[in-house]
C-alpha cells in the first residue's frame, strides 16, 4: 500500500464533483486495492447520511436519498470487490500520533480532527501519498512528509 485517501477523495470517486475527474483518473493507475480505515468509512458514510437528512429537510441543501443511497451502494460494491480494503489499526498507536499533529500543526493552520486522524492513519500505515482534495489537509499532509498526488 502506498497511498491513503481522505473523506474529500471518496466524495469526489461516488459523487460526482468538480475533483471527480481527477479522482477516477487516479483510481483507473492505481495498481491493485486502495486502503481505507473503517474511521474514513464511518465519516464517509455519516457525511452521505446528514446530506441526505439535510436535503429532506431542506431541498436547497444536501442532496436526495437516491442519490446518497447510490453512493453507498456504490461504496459497498468497491468494498466487496476488493477495489477498496479495509485495513486493520493499531488505533492507540495512531491516537499517539494524531495527539503529536494536533499539538505541532491545530494552533497555527486549524485541523479537524478527523483530518488530524486521517493524517496519522497514513503516516502509520507507512504510505508515501496521500488522496486529499481538501486544501487545509493537504496542508497538514505535506507538512508530514507525505505527497499528494492528485
Amino acid at each position: 500500500m502506498s497511498c491513503f485517501p481522505d473523506t474529500s477523495f471518496l466524495c469526489a470517486l461516488y459523487r460526482t464533483q468538480v475533483n471527480s475527474t481527477r479522482a477516477d483518473h487516479f483510481m483507473a493507475g492505481l495498481n491493485g486495492t486502495l486502503g481505507v480505515s473503517s474511521l474514513l468509512l464511518l465519516e464517509f458514510r455519516q457525511s452521505v447520511r446528514l446530506q441526505i437528512r439535510l436535503h429532506l429537510n431542506d431541498r436547497t441543501k444536501g442532496f436526495p436519498q437516491t442519490e446518497g443511497q447510490q453512493m453507498l451502494n456504490d461504496l459497498q460494491i468497491d468494498l466487496n470487490a476488493g477495489l477498496l480494503t479495509t485495513i486493520p489499526v493499531d488505533w492507540a498507536a495512531v491516537h499517539q500520533r494524531a495527539e503529536a499533529l494536533s499539538s505541532a500543526h491545530t494552533l497555527a493552520s486549524g485541523h479537524r480532527l478527523a483530518d488530524i486522524l486521517h493524517v496519522a492513519t497514513a503516516r502509520h500505515f507507512g504510505v508515501t501519498e496521500f488522496l486529499t482534495f481538501d486544501g487545509n489537509q493537504k496542508k497538514l499532509a505535506e507538512a508530514e512528509g507525505l505527497v499528494v498526488p492528485v
